[in-house]
């Protein structure tokens, strides 16, 4: 049996192709998963629990099928997906994660998040991101009327799509210093993340002690999926389309 864990696959209801894929993997994978684990930005916005668009319906329905035949799912969320809530929670039967949270997989603990915290030289995301996650702003902004939050959401991501082109692939990365703090402090000496979009398996000494890093790939163009049993991990990439495996490192635990 496996553990696996995506993120970044960015749904909406203009991505046809990843949907289908997501759904594949869902009813092909997951189901078969001792977990699943979503580290965020599993859509490309999540405007609130509210949203019972067909769309949005489709997804929750694929949850509420992998945790109805016992497969149990954990949910942290991103940069994207910040919005979703208990109502999800409780609509889906996924399990929601703080910021960072220590997992025990198969013997050996790991922090996993979602990673957009660990890009620390990246000070105008972080600002922003502490704004929007303010509850009271958000206790406003879920009781809006969907067609006063459309135009809202919108607007974020068109700006955020241009700051974005104007930064540089330093400042989008994680800053190694703080993924070593986070180890530190949760005495892990293993971290599972997302959001860079730069899947890899990475090896680094702390203290004379080795540690692992894994980024999780997007779903833009294939599939990212890493599978962890008790002996290995797997970080796989498959093509959207046919579910061909594209390429795979492997690592013994």
């Amino acid at each position: 049996m496996t553990t696996l864990f995506i993120s970044d696959l960015h749904l909406s209801p203009n991505t046809p192709e990843i949907n289908a894929s997501f759904k594949r993997f869902m009813r092909n994978e997951a189901i078969h998963a001792d977990a699943l684990y979503v580290l965020g930005d599993l859509f490309d916005f999540w405007i609130g629990d509210d949203d019972n668009c067909e769309f949005a319906q489709q997804i929750r329905a694929e949850f509420k099928r992998l945790t109805d035949s016992g497969v149990p799912c954990f949910f942290t969320k991103g940069n994207r997906d910040f919005l979703v809530g208990k109502r999800f929670a409780k609509q889906t039967g996924v399990t929601l994660l703080g910021d960072e949270t220590v997992i025990n997989l198969y013997g050996r603990k790991a922090v996993i998040l979602h990673g957009d915290t660990l890009c620390t030289e990246d000070v105008q995301y972080l600002a922003f991101r502490a704004k929007v996650n303010q509850p009271w702003l958000q206790w406003i902004f879920n009781r809006l009327p969907m067609a006063v939050k459309t135009p809202i959401v919108r607007k974020v991501q068109s700006g955020a799509r241009d700051t974005k082109k104007s930064k540089s692939l330093t400042i989008m990365d994680v800053t190694q210093s703080e993924v070593e703090r986070v180890m530190l402090d949760h005495q892990v000496d293993l971290m599972i993340h997302g959001h860079t979009h730069r899947p890899n398996i990475h090896k680094f000494t702390i203290e004379n002690k080795e540690m692992t890093r894994i980024v999780l790939g997007d779903w833009y163009e294939q599939s990212s999926i890493l599978c962890i049993d008790a002996n290995k991990f797997s970080l796989q990439a498959f093509s959207l389309d046919t579910e061909q495996r594209l390429f795979e490192l492997v690592q013994e635990k």
